[in-house]
């Protein structure tokens, strides 16, 4: 990918979310819109990371050798319980750097 294209998608996804998500803009969407909006995110990061997790060289990974896999659960219980980001996201790759060591 050239850094034209590159800095495109990222100018028309920030316009996309600050024009239709920012409450000082005059544009006003339907409230079931609004809400469908504040789940894109978590449903991109889980398409972007369910094959990592899942899947190595096209093939399924095995679920008792997986570190990424038990990251994955480890980071959901860490941020669950902290609900503190910085310290969640340091604590998980803490986490996932010691799985991957053991493993």
């Amino acid at each position: 990918m050239s850094w034209t294209l590159l800095l495109a998608l990222a100018a028309l996804v920030f316009f996309n979310r600050y024009v239709f998500l920012e409450p000082m803009v005059p544009v006003r969407l339907p409230v079931l819109l609004r809400e469908a909006l504040k789940y894109s995110a978590p449903c991109l990061l889980t398409a972007i990371c369910g094959p990592i997790i899942l899947l190595h060289d096209g093939a399924v990974r095995g679920m008792a050798d997986n570190p990424y896999l038990y990251g994955a659960v480890a980071g959901v219980v860490i941020a669950a319980r902290l609900r503190h980001m910085v310290l969640s996201v340091l604590l998980i790759l803490g986490v996932f750097y010691l799985i991957s060591w053991l493993l």
